[in-house]
Formats: C-alpha cells, sequence, structure tokens
C-alpha cells in the first residue's frame, strides 16, 4: 500500500469563520422575528386588552374561593390561560427590536438561500419590512 497522510481536523480560517457566524446571527434573527409575527397573528374577534384581561382576572380570583369543585378547577384554568396571554401581550413590545433585526439579516439571508420576495409575503412578512430591507419582486 502506498504511504498516505493522515487526515486531521481541517483548518478553518478567519474569513470561514467569519461568515459562518454572520450565519447563524442572520439566522437567529430571521428565526424569532417569524416566530414573534406567528406568535401575534390577529384573531377573529374582539381583541382583548391587558385591562379586559386584568378585569376578568378579578372577576375569576374573586370567584375561586365559593366555586363549586369543578367550576373552580375550570376557573383555576381560565386564570391561568388569561395571565399566559396577558404575558403574551407585553412580550409583543419586543416586536419592533426583532423587526430591526430582521430588516437587517433578511438581504443576505434571502440571497444565500434563495428565498424570494413572494415566500416572505406569504409567510406573513409585511411589505414595508421589506422594503425597508431592500427586497423588491
Amino acid at each position: 500500500m502506498a504511504d498516505r497522510k493522515k487526515r486531521g481536523p481541517k483548518a478553518v480560517s478567519d474569513a470561514h469563520k467569519k461568515a459562518m457566524a454572520t450565519g447563524r446571527n442572520e439566522s437567529r434573527a430571521v428565526r424569532l422575528y417569524l416566530e414573534a409575527l406567528d406568535a401575534h397573528k390577529p384573531k377573529r374577534g374582539r381583541k382583548r386588552t391587558p385591562d379586559s384581561i386584568n378585569r376578568r382576572l378579578a372577576v375569576i380570583v374573586d370567584s375561586i374561593p365559593t366555586a363549586e369543585a369543578l367550576d373552580r378547577v375550570n376557573l383555576i384554568q381560565e386564570r391561568m390561560n388569561l395571565e399566559l396571554e396577558l404575558a403574551s401581550l407585553e412580550a409583543g413590545d419586543e416586536l419592533p427590536e426583532l423587526e430591526e433585526a430582521f430588516v437587517g439579516a433578511v438581504a443576505g439571508y434571502s440571497e444565500r438561500k434563495g428565498i424570494s420576495y413572494d415566500a416572505w409575503r406569504q409567510s406573513g412578512v409585511a411589505a414595508s419590512v421589506l422594503r425597508r430591507a431592500g427586497l423588491s419582486r
């Protein structure tokens, strides 16, 4: 057999490391923004406000001690659901920050992954956001 050279781990250049870090950062910004969009999609019916949720929570808290066993369980579950909804509404305040990160990352990400303007639009991204990012049809 011929003398073979052992192959060790390949050295990654600084430029390649920088490119991988850029890709990870862009992917993270895009993913977080899309997840936030999904979490805050408008739902049918009357919109709940933090005030209306807090009013209902107060009624539930007052009703729990005097409620029958099965009603108490239902009230506790409703309270838990409303607390989650309230936390979700408060988390919506970070959407502008996520949008700014998305705007900075989406052009490079789209080019690298071959994602079109229409694909972004169909996934729920507003045209104004894509325009700010420099993407067009």
